[in-house]
C-alpha cells in the first residue's frame, strides 16, 4: 500500500536485544496527508530500514507500507510499518505523472456547420 503526506514528527529510534539475543532497532514517524481532510498516520521502519530511509520533520513523501494486526490477551493491536520512503519535491504533482510536452502543433480543425434554425412553430403537434 502507499500513502503521500508530510513527516509532522521525528519520534527517534528505540533499539534493544531480543529474547533470542539479537539487536534489533526501529525508527518512528508521524505523517500527515495533505487531503482537504488531513489524517495523521503513525509508522515504524523496522531493522536496518531504520537507517535506510533517514526522514526529517518537513520532508514529503510517498511511503509504501504493510499494515499488521494481531492478537494479544484478547486486544487487538495494529501496526504499519514501512518498507520504502520516497522524498517528493514540493509542489511537484503527487497523484498524477507530468503530461508529456506536445512534439508538433496539432493541425487546425474546421468548425462544426451550424444547427439547422427550424424557427418556433405553435403548430408543433410532437409531445415533447
Amino acid at each position: 500500500m502507499e500513502i503521500e503526506g508530510k513527516i509532522i514528527y521525528n519520534l527517534g529510534e528505540t533499539s534493544g536485544t531480543s529474547k533470542a539475543g539479537r539487536a534489533w532497532k526501529k525508527h518512528e514517524y508521524v505523517l500527515e496527508t495533505q487531503d482537504t481532510y488531513p489524517r495523521k498516520v503513525y509508522f515504524d521502519f523496522f531493522g536496518e530500514r531504520a537507517d535506510q530511509y533517514p526522514l526529517e520533520v518537513g520532508d514529503v513523501v510517498r511511503l509504501s507500507f504493510d499494515i499488521d494486526s494481531r492478537e494479544y490477551n484478547g486486544r487487538w493491536y495494529t501496526s504499519i510499518s514501512g518498507w520504502k520512503a520516497e522524498k517528493l519535491t514540493p509542489g511537484m504533482p503527487q497523484t498524477a505523472p507530468a503530461a508529456a510536452p506536445a512534439t508538433a502543433a496539432a493541425p487546425a480543425t474546421p468548425p462544426a456547420p451550424a444547427a439547422p434554425d427550424f424557427g418556433s412553430d405553435e403548430t408543433d403537434d410532437l409531445p415533447f
